[in-house]
């Protein structure tokens, strides 16, 4: 039977908010035949309804031509919404003139490709970046920023910062802030205190906007369908179209310019990031911005399965940034530092527990499923560049290296390195503390603030109890309780003789010793994707010979060449795709 369009839009209403949130799969099907009948046809298509998608899909629509956009979830936004909403657009825009921040699209090109800059652990950020991708984002910098404010955006009314930026660009100050102003908060349900609705940073200041203005442009939101399949005419011909699934039923989408592949990366798909890193297996379960939206590697499965290519592959492995962190909450799933859930949120029946924030981790040790301590707990992720990370900074000088302080940051290194029986991964990282850092903390471990019925939070009056509790989908063997008491002990000492003779901890100051004791899942956090499809400086997707697939784009971390956190990556590459997009012949 024909679906039309109203009984489309009728179903994107209507679907379960869960059905794409497992972290771990994606149901792209490679290889699937081109349909033989279209229930919707338009001129552009976007895949995604995020930082990268809208941007695509509002320019698209205003240059004349019909945009449909397809949403796995039954609400916008993706990884963006959840996000600090903090944005690194540069190149001299009106904001930047306002403060008095000299800067050109030039300088933005050279900060981004600066082969000298790297960390204190001696990872590179720009070295590895596609020199084509940055200049086209250097030089669309100036118009994405004065888009996104045309199109509702209110930054926060302060000068550029370096606030929430990694590897940015050293030379000057780029961080633009977001302001959610009188928009609901998708963490909480209702907007920010009005004291803060102008001065806080939030995703929830971009994508509310942007989805308002896609729909007053005309732009097609069709929510709860989720791209299976990219078909092309032809094994070499141009991309036609789409296949969406809206609850269970085939929906086929017909573009006669433009499919534009914006679904947020691939941090939540298992099997797909671990051909970056094989340690990042099945317990890295807390991923940034799930539960609201999941990157499931969709868009980069269905496009290599119509013959594009991968590239700049190190960017997600290099050891700087933000694309694996240290938990910035503790005892529940979704431990991302920039992101808490709150009873009010829509999506809290999924995310299950707010999270115990930690505010100085000497008030706890975190120890490996044995039990066992690895690190100083107090040890910093990786570090990334930006403005005045390097002071004084000579651009593409060998002295930049040369007056790095070397400092290995391996905390998340000791953190995955399992516990050597022959597994990849890491395996879960509990964080264990008494009833005394409760009180200094100020904690209150009990529902929603922690997540007890899923295995994420346990409680003992004694050690050796609390290790024989510990039992979770993750805890692949159990915590011998003699281990953990004996660390413990060990730590204890420490504190006494006021010196760390395992790990150098910074003077140990507290014991574990007063009962209730506790273990609050401590697990790195998985967060952005920094390496995807090949793309060129007009985010057209390439395939393994380095020619264009006629009709199919890409934009924001579903593209790869470039080591950029964050919003503005996104936002300028939507804009980018969008614009080229709208100048793609019609076809059929």
């Amino acid at each position: 039977m024909t679906i039309n369009r109203r009984d489309v839009l009728i179903g994107a209403g209507t679907a379960a908010a869960g059905l794409a949130v497992s972290g771990c799969a994606t149901d792209a099907t490679p290889g699937t035949a081109t349909p033989n009948n279209w229930q919707l046809t338009t001129d552009v298509i976007v895949i995604g309804s995020g930082a990268a998608g809208l941007p695509a899909a509002i320019v698209a629509r205003e240059a004349g031509l019909s945009v449909i956009v397809v949403e796995a979830q039954n609400h916008i936004g993706g990884h963006a919404i959840t996000s600090g909403g903090n944005v690194p657009l540069g190149g001299g825009h009106s904001i930047q003139k306002k403060w008095g921040v000299q800067d050109s699209p030039d300088l933005v090109f050279q900060d981004l490709t600066d082969w000298s800059v790297v960390e204190p652990n001696g990872f590179p950020d720009y070295r590895y970046n596609d020199r084509e991708i940055i200049r086209a984002f250097a030089d669309h910098n100036v118009a994405t920023c004065e888009f996104l404010i045309a199109h509702g955006v209110v930054f926060v009314d302060k000068a550029p910062d370096a606030q929430g930026g990694w590897s940015v660009g050293n030379s000057v100050p780029r961080e633009l802030h977001c302001a959610p102003m009188d928009w609901p908060l998708v963490q909480t349900g209702q907007p920010a205190e009005p004291s803060q609705r102008a001065t806080t940073s939030s995703g929830n200041g971009l994508m509310h906007p942007l989805a308002a203005a896609a729909r007053k442009a005309g732009v097609d939101i069709l929510l709860n369908h989720r791209m299976t399949a990219i078909h092309r005419q032809g094994a070499a011909g141009a991309v036609i179209g789409i296949t969406a699934n809206n609850n269970g039923k085939p929906v086929n989408i017909r573009a006669r310019r433009a499919v534009i592949i914006a679904t947020g990366g691939a941090t939540g798909n298992v099997n797909f990031r671990r051909m970056f890193d094989p340690r990042l297996t099945e317990e890295y379960c807390g991923i940034a911005g799930m539960p609201w939206s999941d990157q499931d590697a969709s868009g980069e499965i269905a496009g290599m399965a119509v013959g594009a290519s991968l590239w700049g592959l190190y960017n997600q492995s290099g050891e700087f940034g933000s694309h694996i962190t240290k938990p910035g909450t503790i005892g529940n799933q979704y431990g991302y530092a920039n992101l808490r859930w709150s009873p009010g949120s829509e999506v809290f029946d999924l995310a299950r527990a707010i999270g115990l924030r930690v505010a100085n981790w000497q008030d706890v040790i975190t120890v490996n499923m044995l039990g066992k301590r690895f690190y100083d707990e107090t040890g910093r992720q990786f570090s990334a560049n930006n403005y005045n990370s390097i002071d004084p900074y000579i651009p593409n000088s060998y002295l930049n290296a040369r007056n790095i302080k070397y400092d290995p940051n391996n905390y998340l290194n000791a953190a995955m390195a399992g516990i050597g029986d022959g597994h990849n991964g890491g395996g879960p990282i509990w964080a264990i503390f008494d009833q005394d850092a409760v009180m200094r903390e100020k904690w209150d471990p009990t529902p929603p603030n922690v997540d007890i019925d899923a295995g994420f939070f346990f409680s003992a009056n004694t050690l050796g109890e609390l290790a024989q509790r510990i039992q979770m989908k993750y805890q692949r063997v159990p915590m011998p309780p003699e281990n953990l008491e004996a660390t413990v002990a060990r730590y204890n000492s420490f504190v006494d003789s006021g010196k760390d003779e395992d790990f150098d901890k910074p003077k140990p100051l507290y014991k574990i010793a007063t009962p209730p004791f506790y273990a609050a899942w401590a697990t790195p956090v998985l967060h952005d994707t920094r390496a995807g499809l090949r793309i060129n400086a007009k985010c057209q997707v390439m395939d393994m010979n380095g020619a264009v697939i006629a009709g199919l784009y890409c934009a924001g971390e579903s593209a790869g060449g470039f080591s950029m956190h964050g919003l503005a990556r996104a936002t300028c590459q939507g804009f980018i795709a969008g614009t080229n997009a709208a100048t793609e012949p019609q076809r059929g």
